[in-house]
């Protein structure tokens, strides 16, 4: 009989981080009945990943509505899994991460009885209110989580602090490595085409070195966006030899600073939201990236290229430790010194950019396929 898996994902970065994990299990489907289902937390941008990886869900909740709060996306995403777990009676749940997907699908499989696998399990800031709610979801799955596959030694380590049990803690890489990887050899082979990155290739400069920035962390709103906003006009103004490309999210809370402030300044191009394969392909044009996004952390050392985090605290202190990420907060004066040091600074440059990837090299799938190999045949000679 095959093992039963039901993946579950419903925004952009859980849905890159989970598509290898569909694949690889799906290139194993004389083990495994695979299925998907997505909440559709974030629609239009959760379909751009869909495509561009080919999976086609067997499940869509399609729960997006416009000024959706979190108590009517918890309760949603748990009443309508229901009848999907129901029907379907996996023996393996997967989520990933910490968005309100993960947490409310992880507390639905657990009232089904399914085991429950966390993917990228273990990360902390040990900070309920930092990053919001992210935190507590995370916390609040690995609570139900029966099997947690950690990224790093360091996320395993933190879920020891939590009296996890060693046995049900694997260290396996960041799947987003995973994802990374294929989707480079993607969008660099000579038959993908893709409009979107048509479409950017007149913006570039190539006599430039390309700064690439996002930005959208609630805790950044207000304030911190000015300082941010700030400090790449001081850079542009002072550096004509770069050019920043900016992607603008589009919340208002980002939209207005940025715009206001940016906007009439010659290198610099504020842009549209990318889709996942345009960003992956600009990330490996940049020559720096400054962000506050966890996922750009773990991907960007895997293409050389260093990162300034505009965050105070961070998940992801193992790319800390290893020197490949530096956090700037939104200090208007750390990130113009860290990102200058790093524009006059050869040696300062070459060393961040060729450091090890601590979030792994692309293995993580298989990793996480091979352990459940091995569980689902304890239990069948068990019964």
């Amino acid at each position: 009989m095959k093992i039963k898996n039901l993946i579950i994902f419903g925004t952009r970065p859980e849905a890159i981080k989970m598509a290898p994990l569909v694949k690889q299990f799906e290139s194993f489907s004389e083990k495994f009945e695979t299925k998907v289902c997505i909440t559709a937390q974030h629609r239009e941008m959760l379909d751009q990943v869909l495509s561009f990886f080919e999976i086609t869900p067997d499940y869509d909740l399609d729960i997006m509505k416009p000024n959706q709060n979190l108590y009517s996306l918890t309760s949603d995403i748990i009443t309508n899994l229901k009848p999907v777990l129901e029907e379907f009676k996996p023996d393996y749940v997967y989520v990933h991460g910490d968005t309100t997907t993960t947490m409310a699908s992880s507390l639905a499989a657990f009232y089904s009885g399914a085991k429950i696998c966390h993917v990228e399990a273990g990360l902390r800031t040990f900070d309920l209110n930092a990053p919001f709610p992210e935190e507590m979801n995370r916390s609040v799955t690995g609570v139900v989580t029966n099997i947690h596959f950690s990224p790093t030694e360091t996320s395993k380590q933190n879920l020891l602090n939590e009296n996890k049990k060693q046995d049900t803690i694997v260290v396996t890489g960041n799947t987003v490595i995973d994802a990374l990887l294929f989707s480079v050899d993607k969008v660099n082979h000579p038959n993908f085409k893709d409009q979107e990155i048509e479409d950017l290739k007149p913006f570039l400069d190539n006599n430039k070195r390309i700064i690439l920035v996002t930005g959208h962390r609630r805790e950044n709103h207000g304030q911190g966006f000015i300082n941010i906003c700030n400090a790449l006009k001081q850079i542009a103004l002072e550096h004509p030899e770069v050019q920043i490309i900016y992607p603008v999210h589009l919340n208002p809370n980002v939209q207005k600073p940025v715009y206001d402030l940016l906007n009439s300044i010659d290198n610099i191009k504020l842009i549209s939201p990318l889709s996942y394969p345009a960003f992956v392909w600009l990330m490996e044009k940049s020559y720096l990236i400054i962000t506050d996004s966890g996922g750009v952390q773990e991907e960007a050392p895997s293409l050389g290229k260093p990162v300034l985090v505009m965050r105070d605290t961070t998940e992801r202190p193992e790319a800390l430790d290893a020197g490949t990420v530096l956090l700037v907060g939104t200090n208007t004066d750390e990130i113009i010194n860290k990102t200058k040091e790093l524009l006059l600074q050869e040696d300062t440059y070459f060393n961040m950019s060729k450091l090890h990837n601590p979030y792994g090299n692309g293995n993580a799938c298989t990793r996480i396929l091979e352990y459940i190999l091995e569980d689902s045949n304890k239990i069948s000679h068990n019964n």
